[in-house]
């Protein structure tokens, strides 16, 4: 590398291998350019599918294609829950991830989305319901999906293993 602050000169491989992935968590426009135009995607947080949709597949795909580079990943990290009580589960979100509602950048996510709180983009239902949710991300331009599992039954662990057998 010979940037204007550092100049490295290293050469690390193994025989066979690939190359190492490299992905920023990219939320503003500055930075989804940075991502598109110099790394292999982003990862997200807090951030629903009108906002992947509107938002983040634009900003990303156009500064790498600028730069010439191949369509970046877009990583959509959201809690999930399979449940029978949509209600009750959105609840449990708004409770358990209300710390992302006050933090500036996430905050601006979850406006764009048009949500009050984190429980908006939560994914939550039936094994058919997060399916289809899941669907619409995939539909939005998500290209991975980062489970965030949370537990919103009395049994916490038969709970959280309800949704991981789903995914």
């Amino acid at each position: 590398h010979q940037g204007e602050e550092f100049r490295v000169q290293a050469q690390l491989g193994f025989s066979g291998s690939e190359p190492t992935s490299l992905m920023i968590a990219a939320l503003p426009p500055r930075m989804l350019g940075l991502a598109g135009a110099q790394t292999d995607g982003t990862s997200t947080w807090m951030t629903g599918s009108k906002t992947i949709r509107d938002h983040v597949v634009p900003k990303i795909l156009e500064s790498a294609d600028r730069a010439s580079r191949p369509a970046p990943r877009v990583v959509c990290g959201l809690p999930i829950a399979i449940c029978d009580d949509v209600e009750h589960a959105r609840a449990l979100a708004a409770k358990f991830f209300v710390v992302y509602g006050t933090l500036p950048s996430y905050k601006a996510m979850l406006d764009r989305e048009g949500v009050d709180s984190p429980a908006g983009v939560a994914i939550l239902g039936t094994e058919e319901q997060v399916r289809e949710q899941l669907g619409s991300l995939a539909d939005a331009g998500a290209t991975d999906f980062l489970a965030a599992p949370f537990p919103v039954e009395e049994d916490s662990q038969a709970s959280l293993a309800r949704t991981r057998e789903f995914l």
